[in-house]
Parts: structure tokens; C-alpha cells; sequence
């Protein structure tokens, strides 16, 4: 798997609709967060995710599309969870200063 932190499987595998990815060094955090995510594209049949073993720090991510290739499928799907990761983080350290600030007050 060399260096790289994602790999597709069987890249030889025809149908650009269906590709398993393998991200390495990742888990269930990264897995569901992304399969839920995919799963609201309308083209997407399927997207499910694998951990093939606890001793090896690696996610399989499965996605099956009807007409866009699944590497599209993927990069929406990673986009959309970096910007809902940018509104958490916004939304928290608001919050956290909000909460300084009326600590300040009392």
C-alpha cells in the first residue's frame, strides 16, 4: 500500500461506478461519518465500510453509484464532512468565548 493514505482496490476493476477505497490509518470515526454522508447522495445505491481487522489501522469504504463515478461520490462526501467539521469547530470556539466572557462578568 505503499505511502499513500488512500488507495483504491482492484484498480483494474472496469465499472468506475463501483470502487472500494482503503484509507490507512483511520477507523470507525472517520468511516461512519463518511458512509452517512454519502448515503444522502441520491446517486448513491450503497456505501458501507469495513475495519478488515482490529490489529490493522485501515478502513474499507465500499460506494456503489447509479451514474457518477464513485471517486466523485467520495470527494462530495469528503467535502461536505469538511465543511461540517469547519461549522462544528466555528460553532464551539463561539460558544467557548461566549462562555469566557460572561465568566468575565460575574
Amino acid at each position: 500500500m505503499e505511502n499513500r493514505r488512500l488507495v483504491v482496490a482492484r484498480e483494474d476493476e472496469q465499472d468506475d461506478r463501483m470502487k472500494t477505497f482503503i484509507f490507512k490509518g483511520e477507523g470507525h470515526t472517520l468511516g461512519n461519518a463518511l458512509r452517512t454522508l454519502i448515503l444522502k447522495n441520491p446517486d448513491v445505491i450503497f456505501c458501507g465500510y469495513t475495519i478488515p481487522h482490529p490489529s490493522e489501522n485501515k478502513l474499507h469504504l465500499r460506494i456503489e453509484t447509479k451514474e457518477m463515478a464513485a471517486v466523485d461520490a467520495l470527494r462530495e462526501g469528503l467535502e461536505q464532512l469538511q465543511s461540517l467539521s469547519d461549522h462544528v469547530l466555528e460553532t464551539f470556539e463561539t460558544a467557548v468565548s461566549d462562555f469566557k466572557s460572561k465568566q468575565m462578568e460575574v
